[in-house]
């Protein structure tokens, strides 16, 4: 068959193999008229499509990718399009964010009687993606590199934190330090700007603790390797924590999951006041041999690097999260010192997504291969996550499958990062440790912004909040309120 008009392009179709796939045989076998852009490929349910294929898809050339399986309430594994239809509506809108057109991208139901609607639907498909034209290459797209605007209001007033009850808190990590292994919370680093995990063991330890904005470090980020369900039963620690409001979504996050059990962790709390950007310090100090002294006041810091005083308001200089934050004090701490402060206001857009926010398609997918060229596979993002968890089998590093090689190209370096965000959709509590720890400066934080934002209009959701609710991809309602039904 001729295509619709012009030169042929390339685009993928997963089917169901009970319906959809029925749909085009049927289509087929009555010598409908179809257009052969197409290419096949014929999967068990649609439940099976992993959202990573079609981004695979589509970084490799695809000029569009087309979804079909069976109705709602008809599928042959029963739910398997309920959970599709979730993710797939997930994905479809955090496309723009990445500088792809969602018009190359659609998800519909066709079942296997439906000859007639199968040819309206590859049709009608084919006609829009050759209006739309071949799709955007990541080797013709120029390298773009932005930086965001940090200045915002924030929700509540920031400071140092030198008001708050740290001697009660120590005073109750002593009591309590017996019956825990080890109680995680920050010490001085190799210098009084910056802070390193403190592992407390002993009341000696204890005294070592440190409250302030350069506790950047989320500590949640050990507790599952010290107490996980994939560690031996006779190692499995009770530890203690110090947690910022932030950090608290993480614990709260794994618990949910049922990644530990609440009986083997106590937090301790103490109210948030923000945390500095170290990398933006960093960058005004220049280069230093040593830091001389950190003096305090409510508003910020003045550091002295080799007998010159910087000054740093911490309104000037918090991280990005810090701008909207509105949990100041833990959640379902176990003890809590101080009071939060008041919350006023309702959270602006973080920095980084207004920055993508008011690029054009264009400017976006030129941005993240100008931003991903400059990363260095290191994985420092997913070491640091507190919720990326598999990381003995991560899929950037195995072999079975063979589904992301370890060519140095952009692609790959892409692709990357868009696996770690998209097994994140529903999970991440924007602790902001990928993005602080990212040795290059990379703001892959926005990524999970834009999935945080489409999941809480999507599905009115918020993780880290809730340890009984359940993360809203790993379940479906049968008439969903905010998903319209697809249709070609």
């Amino acid at each position: 068959m001729p295509v619709l008009e012009g030169k042929e392009l390339r685009i993928v179709a997963f089917l169901c193999n009970w319906c959809s796939y029925g749909g085009a045989d049927t289509a087929g076998v009555a010598r409908a008229t179809q257009p052969t852009d197409l290419r096949i490929i014929r999967v068990p349910c649609s439940g099976r499509i992993d959202p990573l294929f079609v981004l695979r898809a589509l970084l490799n050339g695809a000029d569009g990718v087309l979804i079909s399986g069976c109705h709602p309430n008809d599928c042959h594994y029963s739910a398997g399009n309920f959970y599709a239809r979730r993710r797939l509506e997930v994905l479809k809108q955090f496309l723009p964010i990445l500088g792809i057109d969602d018009r190359r991208f659609e998800y519909t139901w066709v079942s296997a009687s439906e000859g007639q609607r199968w040819q309206q639907v590859v049709t009608s498909f084919t006609q829009r993606i050759h209006e739309l034209g071949p799709a955007p290459r990541l080797e013709d797209a120029e390298p773009l590199l932005e930086m965001a605007d940090m200045a915002l209001k924030p929700l509540r007033p920031l400071g140092t934190g030198q008001k708050a009850p740290l001697d009660e808190l120590k005073a109750c990590i002593k009591s309590k330090i017996k019956d825990l292994d080890v109680v995680i919370g920050w010490q001085q680093g190799y210098d009084a700007a910056h802070t390193v995990p403190l592992f407390m063991r002993t009341e000696e330890d204890v005294d070592r603790l440190v409250w302030g904005p350069f506790n950047v470090n989320n500590p949640a980020t050990y507790v599952n390797e010290m107490i996980g369900k994939a560690v031996p039963l006779d190692k499995v620690k009770k530890i203690g924590v110090v947690v910022k409001g932030c950090d608290s979504r993480s614990i709260v996050e794994m618990l949910q999951e049922k990644l530990i059990d609440k009986d083997n962790i106590v937090l301790f709390a103490l109210p948030c006041e923000g945390t500095f950007d170290m990398a933006r310090i960093d960058r005004e100090l220049g280069r230093y041999s040593q830091i001389d002294k950190v003096e305090y006041d409510e508003a910020g810091v003045t550091i002295t690097a080799d007998g010159k005083p910087h000054r740093f308001c911490i309104t000037d200089y918090a991280q990005g999260k810090c701008y909207n934050c509105s949990m100041p004090l833990a959640k379902d701490a176990d003890d809590i010192f101080g009071t939060a402060p008041e919350i006023k206001g309702t959270p602006s857009t973080p920095p980084e997504l207004a920055m993508l926010d008011a690029m054009t398609l264009e400017q976006r997918f030129s941005f993240w291969k100008g931003e991903m060229d400059r990363c260095l596979r290191c994985y420092a993002c997913r070491n640091a996550c507190p919720l990326c968890v598999c990381k003995d089998y991560c899929i950037a590093e195995t072999r079975e499958p063979h589904f992301i090689s370890q060519e140095w190209n952009v692609r790959e370096k892409i692709y990357f990062q868009y696996i770690h965000a998209m097994h994140l959709a529903g999970r991440c509590t924007l602790c902001g440790e990928c993005q602080r720890a990212c040795p290059v400066g990379i703001p892959i934080l926005a990524l999970r912004q834009q999935l945080v934002r489409i999941i809480g209009q999507l599905f009115n959701y918020k993780s880290g909040m809730d340890s009984t609710a359940t993360p809203p991809l790993l379940c479906y309602k049968v008439e969903e309120t905010n998903i319209k039904q697809r249709e070609l």
